[in-house]
């Protein structure tokens, strides 16, 4: 079961800075790039599920993995880290303490988790879901660049950044999302619109440590909500459907701003009335921007985030956390957990709250969350996921 020092080393990557040796006219996160990278693979990978050897959940733990590993090898210098990688003996040296360290953090997710996470970096071989991964990694890396090279055009280390950024492009250029990337501007400007995420604050009203954007947030509860799935023995398409739920949850929140709970909850009726100019907003800004046929899954994702779904004849329906387990846990009903991930997100607001009055903030608003919140699950049982004793490590 997932413990308190995995989640709080989960959200350390908000404190890691990128590019900090460069002029940045805005700050840069670890949490905020292998969010965006997440969001990039989706978008490669749904061009390319239909190719022999592609796996959605290759790929989601595969992300996980490197997300882990980046947060251990942080302060390792992008071109140190990748001569390293060339010497096959010393990033096997690498990787055996990278797992070291992370060990004790992850131990309680189960053999099998530990056992993956140490097979995906001692088999390097190449395959589809990698490059994936390896092409969104490098798509969100020069997103970044391009925000800092128009700032510091001229800067030191410049030009050789570029130049090998370019190479890195075209190793990928036999990937359908990729092409898709280079040929269609809709394609940019929905990676673009993710990416705003990034700016977007959480709690902006709070000046807090550590920050957290709505895009960083949107991974974490995708990753829990993943994690927990494993958990309960989730069927194939339940672990996928609420991966992505997590990651996407929030995508609204581009159109509307993050507007905290006790605003919507200070008018009657105005929280379905977010919702409804969510729904209209998402029609008019972001349904054009990838193609039709993806335009159900990013509904579940996005529309009704917070129900416990299935597919039954072609038709889906809500039901309750406990039916899905009994009776609907087969990949043949889609089934997605939104009771989970409302309770993912919540802990997730608890660990944020919990993080800033640790390290020092004095804020009524944010006590009362972290008390409410623990009170609420105080004895609740989630989809099999017991969250009160979660709660009470934070005690």
């Amino acid at each position: 079961m997932l413990r308190k020092p995995l989640l709080l080393k989960i959200f350390d990557a908000a404190n890691m800075q990128r590019w900090n040796d460069k002029i940045r006219p805005v700050e840069l996160r670890e949490l905020d790039k292998q969010a965006h990278k997440m969001v990039i693979a989706y978008l490669i990978g749904k061009c390319e599920e239909d190719a022999p050897g592609f796996d959605w959940l290759e790929i989601i733990e595969g992300g996980m993995f490197e997300f882990l590993q980046r947060l251990i090898v942080t302060d390792l210098k992008p071109q140190i880290f990748y001569k390293i990688r060339e010497d096959r003996a010393r990033y096997e040296q690498l990787n055996q303490w990278v797992y070291e360290q992370l060990e004790p953090l992850i131990s309680p997710l189960g053999k099998e988790f530990c056992a993956g996470f140490r097979d995906y970096f001692s088999d390097e071989s190449e395959n589809l879901n990698r490059r994936i991964l390896g092409a969104a990694h490098f798509y969100a890396t020069k997103w970044e660049f391009d925000i800092i090279h128009r700032a510091n055009p001229d800067g030191y280390e410049m030009p050789k950044i570029k130049m090998n950024i370019q190479e890195q492009q075209e190793k990928y250029y036999d990937l359908k999302g990729m092409q898709q990337i280079a040929l269609y501007p809709k394609f940019r400007d929905f990676i673009d619109l993710c990416g705003e995420l990034r700016f977007q604050l959480r709690w902006s009203h709070i000046n807090r440590v550590p920050k957290t954007s709505v895009l960083g947030h949107m991974l974490i509860v995708g990753m829990l909500s993943y994690l927990f799935s494993l958990e309960i023995g989730a069927c194939r398409k339940r672990k996928i459907n609420n991966f992505f739920s997590g990651l996407f949850h929030d995508f609204p929140e581009v159109l509307t701003r993050d507007i905290i709970s006790p605003v919507k909850r200070s008018i009657e009726g105005l929280d379905e009335l977010l919702k409804k100019y969510e729904r209209e907003q998402m029609e008019k800004e972001v349904y054009g921007l990838i193609p039709p046929e993806w335009h159900g899954e990013m509904r579940m994702f996005t529309e009704d985030e917070f129900s416990d779904v299935v597919t039954v004849d072609g038709m889906r329906m809500a039901v309750s956390a406990d039916e899905i387990s009994e009776k609907y846990n087969s990949d043949e009903f889609n089934p997605r957990d939104g009771e989970l991930l409302k309770a993912v997100d919540e802990l997730a607001a608890f660990i944020e709250a919990f993080m800033a009055l640790k390290n020092g903030l004095t804020s009524q608003d944010m006590s009362e969350a972290k008390n409410r919140l623990r009170e609420k699950y105080r004895h609740a049982d989630v989809a099999g996921i017991r969250f009160g004793e979660l709660y009470a490590d934070f005690a």
